[in-house]
């Protein structure tokens, strides 16, 4: 799969109304075929910085992802709202869903 990680500095004005601005672009992107998952978080540290988590089934579905037109709208209604372009980690990763973390396993009780 490929995975993204992306950070968005918002502009502080506009930092609390970020989760609607991006919301066309979101549901757009979520409800493509190679998409495995599409989510934002917040930032603990900074309350104007979004963190976009992503995932996409394989090279053509990220090569679909970034030729739709709803990719193309977003690259024109969202810079405006930034403070600063977005950074990104993209990678390659042999899997296709998230792995259990078990050094921090949870144990049921029976």
């Amino acid at each position: 799969m490929i995975f993204i990680t992306a950070k968005f500095r918002v502009r502080p004005e506009h930092a609390d109304q970020w989760p609607e601005i991006s919301r066309e672009f979101t549901e757009a992107t979520r409800a493509e075929p190679g998409c495995l998952w599409f989510d934002w978080s917040r930032s603990l540290d900074d309350p104007a910085e979004y963190v976009l988590v992503e995932a996409f089934r394989d090279d053509q579905a990220g090569a679909e992802h970034v030729q739709s037109a709803h990719f193309r709208a977003a690259q024109e209604k969202l810079p405006p709202y930034l403070a600063e372009t977005p950074r990104i980690v993209n990678a390659k990763v042999d899997q296709d869903d998230w792995s259990e973390l078990g050094e921090m396993a949870v144990r049921q009780d029976s």
